[in-house]
């Protein structure tokens, strides 16, 4: 039995499953099987500065035969990108970490949904009044980036719901199996934003060493911090930080990021001498906190109907007790 909310009905969707289009992973063929599996599959357009690559991945996007959308960070993108993928005609755009209220009307006029991530109240209110058609409320538990002030998705989610309606709201963050889909559809949600649990999918564009560490990874390994993008010189801001599974320089520098901060060049080439030698994997190990549950790595179109499955009976079994 299909699950049927808002969001469904709005994108035309079996599933109130969409996937995070997490830069680096969400590439088009996971995000086509994620449509074409029922869900709302979001290719991760990141930072928006390879048009290239954009264009080879919308390319193959605009061959499904299904909804989708492409995902971008407010903070790091122009113009010039979102216009990029508005030739391709997808059916939403969503913003993640940052303003994205320059990018909205262009959107909305080239008949896009508009999706707003939002990680605090303050961000949420901004998304109403911005018109978002929906609004994806994520908690701390989230694997990547997040608020470094945010809250906790049980208690976070319910709040938007209530601040945002009518206007559907997807959770994001610590929700890994079908039991999570249906707690937040309880909780108002008209559905489930998901990340790490797609990362360990046969289409999902990540190294082995990232599916294993996913696979085998455990909640209470996970962490919180600013360290890995320092260490990088990622250019995220300060204000969010980054949840993943344990690190070598995690363990070097915890607690000691404006030390790190304080010697950018010497930090990066040590990085990357590091990354070279084989003393550090290549790419941090981005995981949420549900990642206890990712014991396998299906197909991902197998899997939105297998959340999908499991959110409904899990309902049906809450309904009975």
């Amino acid at each position: 039995m299909a699950l049927t909310t808002a969001f469904t009905k709005l994108f035309g969707v079996r599933h109130p499953i969409a996937l995070a289009p997490m830069g680096g992973s969400a590439g088009s063929a996971l995000a086509t099987a994620v449509s074409r599996g029922g869900g709302l599959g979001l290719l991760g357009g990141g930072y928006g500065d390879d048009p290239d690559w954009l264009a080879r991945e919308l390319a193959i996007m605009a061959t499904c035969d299904k909804p989708w959308g492409v995902g971008f960070l407010s903070w790091a993108i122009d113009v010039g990108a979102v216009e990029q993928v508005l030739e391709y005609e997808p059916a939403a755009v969503m913003f993640s970490f940052g303003d994205p209220s320059r990018f909205v009307e262009r959107v909305r006029a080239a008949g896009a949904a508009v999706i707003v991530q939002v990680t605090d109240l303050e961000e949420a209110r901004q998304a109403v009044d911005l018109g978002a058609e929906v609004i994806v409320a994520q908690g701390t538990e989230s694997g990547g980036h997040g608020a470094r002030q945010g809250r906790s998705t049980l208690p976070f989610v319910p709040v938007v719901v209530d601040l945002a309606d009518p206007v559907p709201v997807l959770a994001a963050g610590g929700i890994a199996d079908g039991r999570g889909v249906g707690a937040v559809l309880a909780l108002g949600a008209a559905g489930a934003l998901i990340g790490t649990r797609f990362q360990a999918t046969a289409e999902a564009v990540v190294a082995p060493f990232i599916t294993e560490a996913i696979v085998q990874g455990r909640g209470e390994d996970t962490e919180r911090n600013r360290v890995l993008d320092i260490a990088r010189s990622s250019r995220w801001p300060s204000r969010y930080t980054a949840r993943s599974l344990g690190h070598a320089y995690l363990d070097q520098w915890r607690g000691r990021e404006q030390e790190l901060a304080a010697a950018p060049e010497a930090t990066q080439q040590a990085y990357q001498d590091d990354v070279a030698r084989g003393a550090i994997p290549s790419m941090p190990v981005w995981a949420g906190e549900a990642v206890d549950l990712v014991t396998d790595r299906p197909a991902a179109a197998d899997l939105v109907a297998t959340l999908a499955a499991q959110a409904d009976e899990a309902l049906a079994r809450a309904g009975r007790q």
